[in-house]
């Protein structure tokens, strides 16, 4: 499966079918994580608040699920070539991780200076990692064009209709694990977690209003919506590395953004900061900037669903002893 320019309804019509079967294929190799309630964040913000614990996730981050699902995709002999990505962070972990249990070569691109414990943590699933260029467009750019030059698949982050229906399973197990809904409030990047998870969790609970959160620094995605078309937009410096960024032309989970989410809230670092010294303060969950940003935003939200029911998905738990310091003193 490959990107392209289809409506949101013509990817939302396949897209719920591709989640129950990724739901399927991919359970012996990730986690159910908990849907935990939150007291103390419960009583402080008057509505029911519960935790999707994807920091606790393998690899700590939502980002195996799509990388699972797709590699399971794949036929033997492009299985036998190998994967090639780039990434300096989940998704590179995610993917080898994937390739790993899989038993499939797989290359990891990644920029000099790269942080060494993210790259130790790709590492240690037995990927080959390689330096290319100064930031991650060049490590990508280089990633695309050895995958069109030696025959490896490229594993994008999330513009690839396998990979958000893999991200979309944190829907399915939420529609098993609760009855009810009030808001959703999940991290945006590129956009494929809150679009699989909207795309398949709206099927059964169409009221749900699914919030999209960003850091003020990095809105790539929420300008994008905004103005109706795709914009290149320049990042400032985030705890949310994880959502840093742009997106890609071409991106399938923009049109899904566009149809599936209802509102957008925007977090400042002071917010995201505080969000993660709650987390751990109140519920002992070590969280990465992400998931901060979707918890910063329920916590500014949540008088707007007075006694609701809030889920806040905590996609992330991968956070460096330097970051946590900043946030921590």
């Amino acid at each position: 499966m490959t990107s392209d320019h289809r409506s949101a309804g013509e990817l939302l019509s396949g897209l719920r079918q591709e989640i129950e079967a990724a739901d399927r294929r991919i359970r012996p190799y990730v986690r159910e994580t908990p849907f935990a309630l939150s007291p103390n964040l419960s009583a402080a913000l008057g509505a029911t608040v519960m935790l999707k614990l994807e920091n606790t996730q393998v690899t700590g981050s939502f980002k195996v699920r799509g990388a699972v699902n797709r590699l399971l995709s794949l036929p033997l002999s492009q299985r036998a070539l190998g994967v090639v990505t780039a990434s300096t962070g989940n998704h590179g972990a995610a993917v080898a991780y994937a390739a790993h249990k899989l038993s499939m070569p797989c290359t990891v691109i990644v920029p000099a200076g790269a942080s060494l414990t993210k790259v130790g943590a790709i590492r240690a699933w037995g990927a080959t990692i390689e330096e290319h260029g100064t930031d991650g467009l060049h490590a990508e750019r280089e990633a695309r064009r050895r995958a069109e030059a030696s025959g490896l698949f490229y594993l994008s982050p999330y513009n690839d209709p396998g990979v958000v229906a893999g991200q979309g399973t944190v829907g399915a197990e939420l529609a098993r694990q609760t009855e009810r809904l009030d808001a959703l409030f999940i991290a945006v990047g590129g956009g494929g977690l809150i679009a699989g998870t909207a795309a398949g969790l709206k099927a059964i609970q169409p009221d749900l209003t699914v919030v999209g959160c960003s850091p003020e620094a990095s809105r790539v995605m929420f300008e994008s919506v905004r103005a109706g078309r795709i914009l290149e937009l320049p990042s400032e410096p985030t705890l949310s590395d994880g959502t840093a960024g742009g997106v890609e032309s071409d991106a399938i989970t923009f049109p899904l953004c566009r149809a599936l989410v209802d509102r957008w809230q925007l977090v400042s670092e002071t917010d995201i900061a505080e969000a993660m010294r709650v987390a751990i303060d109140q519920d002992s969950q070590l969280i990465e900037g992400a998931a901060g940003v979707a918890l910063a935003a329920a916590r500014t939200m949540a008088h707007e669903f007075p006694r609701g029911v809030l889920g806040v998905v905590l996609c992330g738990g991968n956070v460096g002893t330097t970051t946590l310091r900043r946030v921590l003193c």
